[in-house]
């Protein structure tokens, strides 16, 4: 399965654990490494600097040939850690950072500077030109089958598009499962695939065994869209509190947000707010079940080392 994207990462196969907040390890992203694939972790998993450096460490210690290691970056406003977080992970050193929600201009540099490669996140052409022209290796094409902040664009739109405008690889992000799922995104133009709710039910995964067991009993057809959680469309389990709290915001947020000076503070607000919950309902046992997923845990059967997910995609 050489491509573009093993040849960049010095990879075995096309495949990048996406990274996931409050799911994403050390332990995930090391198993990921030793099955031959990419590892990504959020930044904003780590709540200091300290716990951001020692991972990084961490990974570079337990890093094997075949696999590759990389952390991802929100690198908007509404990350005040964001500067500091890049100061540590170009300090430190690892293989990929991703970008999100924002201009990559300052992370691409800082990054090639000391040798990190930067792939980032784009939902349309547009965008993804854009980076391309900022000097990024890879665009990850977030589309409307992914879990968590998802794009418009079917996978073979947004891929076919993008793979035939840029002269970046271009790795799919979204609606990956089975084997089967990788072939059509590497048909439609992709150079790999950014995987990431399949990972959710794994033994290492750092998250409650109710959530685990969430993306085995639950399939595609149980994944809808709220913005409930960060002010965003954002998908999720329908849990039945998920059901009783509704999916769309509250007439005031609405009301709010048509405020000029008030909507940045009403979504900051609701982030907090939401990313609360997610957390609780990630780490410990809670009725107020929100557990952000994609479409793709329909072929999650069981919970499975990290290993065993990988040779299930690759297989």
């Amino acid at each position: 399965m050489e491509t573009k994207l093993t040849k960049l990462l010095n990879i075995k196969y096309p495949i990048i654990q996406a990274p996931m907040f409050l799911v994403s390890n050390v332990a995930m992203v090391t198993e990921a490494m030793k099955s031959g694939i990419a590892g990504c972790i959020p930044a904003l998993n780590y709540r200091t600097l300290d716990e951001l450096r020692v991972a990084l460490r961490e990974l570079k210690a337990n890093k094997v040939e075949g696999g590759s290691f990389g952390f991802n970056l929100i690198v908007n406003k509404s990350n005040i850690k964001y500067k500091s977080q890049l100061e540590v992970i170009c300090e430190e050193g690892c293989d990929f950072i991703i970008t999100s929600l924002g201009s990559p201009e300052e992370t691409i540099n800082q990054a090639h500077a000391v040798g990190i490669k930067v792939f980032c996140d784009v939902t349309d052409l547009r965008f993804a030109k854009k980076v391309e022209q900022l000097g990024a290796d890879a665009a990850i094409a977030v589309n409307n089958e992914a879990g968590g902040h998802r794009g418009n664009l079917t996978p073979e739109e947004l891929t076919n598009q993008l793979s035939k405008a840029l002269t970046i690889p271009v790795i799919s992000a979204g609606g990956v499962g089975c084997k089967a799922d990788i072939d059509k995104m590497l048909s439609y133009g992709a150079e790999g695939v950014s995987v990431g709710s399949p990972f959710i039910a794994s033994i290492e995964a750092g998250v409650t065994d109710e959530y685990k067991q969430a993306c085995v009993d639950y399939g595609e057809k149980d994944i809808i869209m709220t913005e409930r959680i960060s002010g965003t469309p954002c998908t999720v389990i329908n849990t039945p509190y998920v059901q009783k709290i509704g999916t769309k915001a509250t007439w005031l947020e609405t009301m709010l947000n048509k405020s000029k000076k008030l909507k940045k503070w009403v979504k900051m607000v609701r982030f907090s707010i939401g990313m609360k919950a997610t957390e609780n309902a990630a780490k410990k046992a809670t009725y107020k079940t929100v557990w952000v997923a994609g479409p793709s845990i329909e072929h999650t059967k069981e919970i499975l080392p990290v290993k065993d997910i990988v040779a299930n995609l690759v297989s």
